[in-house]
């Protein structure tokens, strides 16, 4: 971007935080709440549309004019009537896929909307048919970005300059924005981590505009299951291989799907069977809403901006099977989400003997996939990370690949002295640990009881603001 064009990001910047402070006066509900009265809501509609939609690929080519998007007959109240009729309680809107092409009235980049032959904020037409409706707005983000070369390996601190100016706009602009699903971020198909766009300063920014907005990750394809990683939602895509256990979920979580075959509408959508109302409640929304999960079913509008006729008649045999999520169960107790930097990510790491090449660096490489696994002959085996200096931090999470360690003790190395910091008995295969903050160079985990070998995933040491 040329020095102007960061400057005026930078201007932007700081005046819409201004008139956030003045506009968003939300009583700040406790997160817990918000995550309940997330999961009570049962089932909403997810809405692709955007300039895929004008293309044949879900993934539009980065360079495609903003003429293409051309919808004749946009109605979004026609989406809302429709998420109405299926007893759905809110919408999400693609706002930006990961091309790049933003579909409300930014000043961060002449790619978008108001360039298009349509000229028309659809962000603020969508918010306002479905509020009209009685139903509860959320939006989607890309954090991807392949127009703006947003992708690994080309991150500038002016990528990061527009996406806070984008989200600020998306959180100042369009009322109360009860989610926003975030996309494309430290995935194992994005590559751009948490350090590369770190989230602590993302999420800290829309919680300060907005505290009730609860932020969704679509990162279920690296992190475990059984924690929220850098999310306060854990989500679950099932077109791809992300499926929630209806038994064994103990989180707050969300499942989405689309109706049709894609995420964005295709030629062959009017004339292609959707998925069944019948099917759609008895095997994923009814049993999702028990298992303390949300459901939200993707309905793409067709390029003249209307949902095809055979998605609106399913819709409303949705309705008549589902009377919404009448007797949502209580969510249990469960760990805050781990939304800091992890400082021990690939940082040197040393241990007991370990069994074959399963050494000790596997513990921190930032992969859920590989462990370091302790040799079957080492009683009482340890591992340790070496931070490098003597740092700050107050949270250690412990992933083991399967759980089967029932006491441990946590140590940290301070003052050239080795210093007992906390002692665990957590049996679930995430074990956090919150403290008061310490300081220390290095932290060992002492495995005292386990069922087998211990096999450690990945070891977190965070350093959160509280």
């Amino acid at each position: 971007m040329q020095t102007c064009t960061r400057f005026l990001l930078l201007i932007f910047l700081a005046s819409s935080l201004t008139v956030s402070a003045q506009k968003q006066q939300q009583t700040s509900v406790p997160l817990t709440s918000l995550q309940q009265q997330f999961v009570d809501l049962g089932f909403g509609m997810f809405i692709h549309y955007n300039i895929p939609t004008y293309m044949d690929d879900d993934w539009a080519d980065p360079d495609a004019s903003p003429k293409l998007f051309n919808p004749r007959k946009l109605d979004t109240d026609q989406w809302a009537k429709a998420a109405r009729s299926a007893n759905m309680t809110y919408g999400c809107l693609t706002t930006k896929h990961h091309s790049g092409f933003a579909i409300w009235d930014t000043k961060t980049t002449p790619y978008n909307v108001m360039n298009s032959p349509l000229k028309k904020d659809v962000v603020s037409m969508y918010a306002n048919s479905f509020r009209k409706a009685g139903l509860k707005v959320m939006l989607y983000y890309s954090i991807l970005d392949t127009h703006h070369k947003l992708r690994p390996g080309h991150i500038t601190p002016e990528h990061i300059r527009m996406i806070k100016a984008q989200l600020t706009e998306l959180l100042t602009n369009y009322g109360e924005i009860s989610a926003l699903i975030i996309d494309g971020w430290d995935a194992p198909w994005s590559r751009i981590s948490y350090d590369d766009v770190p989230f602590e300063e993302i999420y800290s920014l829309i919680k300060s505009i907005q505290p009730n907005c609860l932020v969704m990750d679509l990162n279920a394809a690296k992190y475990p299951a059984e924690a929220l990683f850098y999310t306060d939602i854990k989500s679950y895509e099932q077109g791809a291989g992300q499926h929630i256990s209806k038994e064994s979920n103990r989180l707050p979580a969300l499942s989405c799907l689309p109706i049709n075959t894609a995420w964005f509408w295709k030629p062959d959508f009017p004339s292609k069977p959707v998925k069944s109302a019948d099917q759609l409640v008895k095997e994923m929304l009814i049993p999702f809403n028990q298992a303390y999960c949300n459901f939200i079913l993707n309905v793409a509008p067709n390029r003249d901006g209307r949902i095809d006729d055979n998605a609106v008649t399913e819709l409303a045999k949705i309705g008549t099977l589902y009377k919404g999520n009448t007797n949502p169960p209580k969510l249990p107790v469960y760990d805050g989400p781990l939304i800091s930097p992890n400082l021990a990510k690939r940082k040197a790491a040393n241990g007991s003997w370990s069994d074959d090449m399963w050494i000790m660096d596997f513990a921190n490489d930032d992969s859920f996939s590989t462990a370091w696994r302790s040799h079957r002959s080492v009683k009482q085996p340890w591992i340790e990370i070496d931070l490098g200096r003597e740092t700050g931090f107050n949270t250690v999470s412990i992933t083991e690949a399967k759980a089967n360690v029932t006491a441990y003790e946590i140590d940290y190395f301070s003052n050239n002295s080795w210093k007992p910091l906390q002692n665990g008995n957590y049996t679930g295969r995430v074990k956090i640990h919150r403290f008061n903050r310490v300081w220390g160079q290095k932290v060992r985990i002492r495995f005292e009881t386990f069922t087998s070998s211990p096999a450690i995933a990945e070891i977190g040491v965070y350093n959160e603001r509280r």
